[in-house]
């Protein structure tokens, strides 16, 4: 092993040992905010949503910084827009937290409970899970939703924010940390690895035994990472191939304003809708009005065959249309891009997303009720939408105040994650002197 190889693998070891360490004093933190009572919870939350409003000037200054570095090194305008904390952003992540604090609490909640023959009493209650991770690119929202969800929730968190946002990040953890020292809380409750870069990350996937649960979100190359290479259990969120599927009983009517909500309003986000489907019935009439729309939202589209012939020749002024590979099926783009496919059936548009989709979001544009009732019960994703835009996909839109992320896999949570996702539970027998036979 040469001195260089032996040199970086001492600075690994030395990362994961401050970052465990940071977990370590997360987990003495949480277990003072795991006694706090819902009401005291709910002032720390106003205080913070406060102290976020008087101080936004200072987040969005240090969010200038990281717009303009990121601009200068090619970021993408739907990574620029997610990353973008001004004023008015962080006015609205502060009303977000005022949001979470009128939410019921979960933590104390009895799931079920019974007595057994024998007089013993069990019960199941909710308790928070303990020490979260995050991993997260250029999301300085997040930021805000997993302090204030974690802090009603009782958890503590430590935060891989990302290189892109930095400095906004760090601005904001100040202001929440002011608060909780203010409070007699330690602000290791709600901690940031950002100095350790990469490392950091690497670091907490490897803490084992320190954190309890790792939630990363963001592209789908981050997410894998984090599900290949951790050693502490992962909630996959975040990865957003998702598709609208028009039927042929559908409004037309209805049908292109919800595709151009779904895939202009906001490029940079999971719950933008990356392809469409249309059913060969209507193809003819229907997508080159949709095309139209879309062409006039600069929206490029990759077609298959049929899709691209009806497209091109109706002749529509600029319009971007490219043929669609086998690739396109499985991409997020993330930006004003949108795969288009002629189906022959409801069948084939079923198959083709339970393929293809990451199990995000999916919607049906139809009035047949027995359609419906097929697409609703055979899509397997997180959150089927009918007649409706795909970007209600939300936990703000859910009544959640916050979200953790939209989790796409099957286990303890699916669908957006809030204050009830964030809790484990624990049973509780109460006996009377009673022992096993």
């Amino acid at each position: 092993m040469t001195n260089l190889q032996t040199q970086a693998n001492a600075m690994e070891t030395d990362v994961l040992n401050e970052v465990c360490a940071k977990a370590d004093a997360a987990r003495i933190a949480q277990a003072q905010l795991a006694q706090t009572n819902t009401q005291r919870k709910n002032e720390l939350l106003n205080v913070i949503a406060d102290a976020l409003d008087a101080r936004a000037g200072e987040i969005a200054a240090a969010n200038a910084i990281d717009m303009q570095e990121s601009a200068e090194r090619g970021m993408d305008a739907g990574k620029l827009d997610r990353l973008k904390f001004d004023v008015s952003r962080v006015n609205a992540a502060a009303q977000g937290v005022r949001h979470v604090a009128t939410l019921p609490d979960p933590i104390g909640e009895i799931v079920r409970g019974y007595h057994l023959d024998n007089g013993l009493r069990l019960e199941q209650t909710r308790v928070p899970i303990g020490v979260l991770g995050m991993i997260y690119e250029a999301r300085p929202n997040v930021t805000v939703d997993v302090a204030s969800l974690c802090i009603k929730s009782g958890n503590a968190v430590l935060l891989r924010g990302g290189h892109a946002a930095e400095r906004t990040n760090a601005a904001t953890l100040g202001i929440i940390a002011d608060v909780l020292r203010d409070y007699g809380y330690d602000p290791a409750l709600i901690a940031s690895v950002d100095e350790y870069g990469r490392q950091g990350a690497t670091a907490m996937m490897q803490a084992q035994g320190h954190i309890d649960l790792l939630i990363p979100r963001g592209g789908a190359g981050l997410i894998q990472t984090v599900v290949q290479n951790s050693k502490v259990p992962v909630i996959e969120t975040g990865a957003g191939n998702v598709h609208i599927y028009v039927d042929q009983t559908g409004d037309q009517n209805k049908a292109i304003p919800i595709i151009l909500n779904a895939k202009t309003q906001r490029v940079g986000v999971c719950n933008a809708t990356e392809k469409l489907l249309v059913h060969r019935g209507i193809a003819e009439t229907f997508l080159p009005q949709a095309a139209a729309a879309l062409a006039a939202a600069n929206v490029e589209m990759h077609a298959d065959e049929r899709a691209y012939a009806i497209i091109d020749k109706a002749g529509i002024d600029g319009v971007k249309l490219m043929n669609a590979t086998d690739e396109d099926w499985d991409t997020e783009y993330l930006a004003l891009k949108i795969g288009v496919k002629v189906v022959d059936s409801l069948n084939e548009a079923i198959e083709h997303i339970n393929r293809h989709s990451t199990g995000h979001t999916e919607s049906i544009i139809a009035e047949d009720y027995s359609a419906i009732e097929e697409f609703t019960s055979r899509i397997d994703s997180a959150v089927v939408m009918v007649n409706a835009s795909t970007r209600f996909t939300d936990g703000g839109v859910f009544g959640f105040g916050a979200e953790l992320g939209i989790s796409t896999q099957k286990m303890h949570a699916r669908g957006p994650m809030g204050l009830r996702e964030m809790t484990t539970t624990k049973w509780i027998g109460y006996g009377t002197g009673q022992v096993r036979a």
